[in-house]
């Protein structure tokens, strides 16, 4: 494998000529773009000149029809049919910008559309203008970004490897744009663990979705898994993406990948499906989690109150703080009702296990989850994962098609313990999950079996009724005061709620729990809720017990000595 970060640095190097002339936050802007549209030259190098000759011997003038006769020649599903490369461009330097721009209007359209979401003509003008613009393109054309000598697999960590450079220049958060590895490779092989002898089969081809794909990294993965277990499989990917930078990114790797290009869409998942009549087989994403919702709320409300379960949301809405809910559902509203239904994983943080009570959006889209026996597993992960946050986060499985032993039942595994210190720390990341833990992983959920990281659980242990207790309003001679009915009438200062489990019966745990300590209280049964919430570290509790008075008392005496007798004197 190449060395990502030579390669990386090399072209970030170019910020030094940037330097005055841009504000470090822009670097990106010159380029992430030129990295793109360099290794699109890289590839198209080796058919270059058998697209010349068709484009200028058959003088096509319909653009479609261009774009399919010279794609086919190229190779791709992209050519460029301008007489310009980068070799041929810095051999003219007194044209350098009507020569450039000559040559970036020679890709087909796709191609196009990828740098007009860069908005990279305003950097032409821009460099152009400050008499950069051929030095950037010469230090460009001395990188060689041939497949052959950097493949498309080296290529996605080079530009998740720029891209956090550009996040950190411009002090945004790098993990908006892309997850780490070994956290995709995870999610990968759980998805794909209880499939592998499908996958195995002649001519498979299968659908991948993720509805946040920044830059493309987790369907890039999956295809690269599905690949060394089948060569002969294929895996289409469909995906969109709401930054026009990581949608350019994304977009050019599926050029070069021969995956097709439309299948990346631009644009707020939330707000406007682009893909709404699609269906997948596999779906992974990490959306935006504690990030609010409020400028797809207009639609997302009208779609719920409109559709409901005809819609995404009809389960519920969440807190309008938090939309990653909301891409769950989505996600869920695109599985396979038939043909082998579907499997997906998502990341989210802790904020879906448990908030909202009964009743709520967070909690009802729980409930439904869980009552359509949809929830097959939860992953706790290391805290100090990504690179934008430190908190903890999980892996939700979830499918329409599960095991016949997995059936009615939901398998936790606590994996936070499992990882390993980085000898460097990249933004938030000081953790990583290495190859041995990730096969300890796997096989924890793959054995499906009890232990002290892996439980399994019935659906309903996470449900609970919430009931509504009552006591009596009373007079001045406490004597409960009576409704028209004769009835005692409530007191709402005095009103308080008991979560009940499913799995008990709701009189026995009042007559246990609340009777001996309210005798007069009773259950307005009309406010009875099911709720449903994942208190997972209470299942993975560990009871330490307190340090014995000998031991505290020597430690005392040990401060005692350190402290020139204060200590004594305190204590007696």
């Amino acid at each position: 494998m190449v060395n990502i970060n030579e390669y990386a640095n090399f072209i970030w190097s170019v910020a030094d000529t940037l330097r005055g002339d841009y504000k470090q936050a822009d670097y990106g802007k010159v380029i992430l773009p030129l990295t793109v549209i360099r290794r699109l030259d890289s590839v198209l190098s080796d058919t270059k000149e058998n697209v010349l000759k068709s484009y200028e011997s058959q003088k096509i003038t319909n653009l479609q029809e261009a774009d399919l006769v010279l794609n086919k020649i190229a190779g791709y599903k992209f050519h460029n049919h301008s007489k310009f490369d980068f070799s041929k461009l810095i051999s003219d330097p007194d044209n350098i910008a009507s020569n450039l721009r000559n040559y970036i209007n020679g890709f087909s359209q796709n191609a196009r559309d990828i740098l007009e979401n860069f908005k990279f003509e305003e950097e032409i003008k821009t460099l152009d203008k400050a008499n950069l613009l051929y030095q950037v393109v010469k230090q460009f054309q001395e990188i060689n970004l041939h497949p052959s000598k950097i493949n498309n697999h080296e290529m996605g960590y080079l530009f998740e490897e720029l891209i956090r450079k550009f996040a950190e220049a411009s002090n945004e958060t790098a993990g908006e744009h892309f997850t780490p590895r070994e956290v995709i490779k995870l999610m990968v092989n759980i998805l794909f663990i209880s499939d592998s002898n499908i996958l195995r089969g002649d001519g498979i081809i299968k659908t991948l979705y993720d509805p946040a794909c920044g830059t493309g990294g987790m369907m890039s993965v999956a295809e690269e898994y599905l690949k060394e277990l089948n060569p002969d499989a294929r895996l289409e990917l469909f995906g969109q993406e709401i930054n026009p930078e990581s949608y350019a990114v994304c977009k050019s790797d599926m050029l070069i990948k021969v995956q097709d290009p439309d299948h990346v869409k631009l644009g707020d998942t939330l707000r406007d499906d682009q893909l709404r009549t699609e269906k997948f087989d596999y779906m992974l994403s990490n959306p935006p989690f504690g990030v609010n919702w409020k400028k797809a709320e207009k639609e997302v409300k009208q779609e719920y109150e409109d559709l409901g379960f005809g819609g995404r949301f009809g389960a519920g809405l969440p807190s309008i703080s938090d939309g990653s809910m909301l891409f769950l559902q989505h996600m869920v509203s695109k599985m396979k009702p038939t043909n082998g239904g579907s499997r997906l994983a998502i990341v989210f943080n802790g904020s879906p296990l448990f908030s909202g009570s009964a009743g709520s959006g967070p909690s009802e889209i729980r409930r439904w989850i869980i009552e359509n026996d949809m929830l097959e597993a939860i992953v706790a992960l290391p805290d100090q994962l990504f690179y934008n946050t430190g908190i903890s986060t999980y892996i939700w499985v979830v499918t329409n098609r599960k095991p016949t032993e997995r059936k009615g039942k939901i398998h936790l595994i606590n994996a936070v313990s499992f990882f390993k210190k980085m000898s460097k720390s990249l933004g938030n990341k000081r953790h990583e999950i290495g190859p041995d833990d990730m096969d300890k992983i796997v096989s924890l959920y793959g054995d499906f079996k009890e232990s002290k990281f892996s439980k399994v659980f019935d659906n309903n242990d996470f449900g609970y009724s919430q009931i509504t207790v009552e006591r009596p309003t009373v007079d001045e001679k406490r004597e409960a005061i009576k409704d028209a009915k004769g009835k005692p009438k409530a007191d709402p200062k005095l009103r308080d709620t008991e979560n009940v489990p499913l799995k008990e019966n709701i009189q026995k745990y009042f007559e246990r729990e609340v009777k001996p300590f309210v005798p007069d209280a009773w259950i307005d049964e009309t406010k009875t809720k099911v709720g449903y919430e994942i208190n997972f570290t209470k299942f993975f509790y560990e009871y330490k017990p307190l340090r014995s008075l000998e031991e505290i008392t020597k430690d005392i005496l040990e401060l005692e000595k350190e402290s020139d007798g204060l200590l004594k004197n305190i204590l007696d």
